[in-house]
């Protein structure tokens, strides 16, 4: 299950049971509470039954963590302590960007854009990791 963390959504992907291909699953709306949000992730991926979190980790164009990052790191870490499954980063430069692209290419409205971006980068992430591992 990847995540793309940002401090109103939080986007989400999952992968078929091989690893090879990623999915958007939802875009989650932060409720406020850390822990309400996280609680929330820990029981979608129980019901996923997910064995690894990646999380996009926001860096600036020379691969410095930005403010965004411990935000991030904030968040996933409080995931880690709320559950025993592993969590890996990955450079997330440029996946929104890209989610942009492909809806636009898509012809979807500016405004159900907004919608699914934060899932359609997480989809993003999740499948260069997956391309990755391969």
């Amino acid at each position: 299950m990847a995540l793309d963390v940002g401090n109103v959504r939080i986007g989400i992907a999952i992968s078929d049971l091989m690893g090879i291909i990623a999915n958007p699953l939802e875009t989650y709306t932060r409720k406020g509470d850390l822990n309400k949000d996280v609680e929330y992730i820990v029981n979608l991926a129980s019901s996923w039954d997910v064995s690894r979190f990646v999380s996009g980790m926001p860096l600036d164009l020379k691969g410095r963590e930005t403010e965004q990052a411990l935000k991030t790191r904030e968040f996933t870490d409080a995931l880690q302590a709320a559950c025993d499954i592993p969590l890996e980063f990955l450079d997330e430069r440029f996946t929104t960007l890209s989610a942009e692209r492909v809806l636009i290419e898509g012809n979807v409205r500016r405004e159900d854009r907004k919608k699914v971006i934060d899932k359609v980068a997480a989809t993003i992430i999740l499948q260069n990791y997956l391309d990755r591992k391969r």
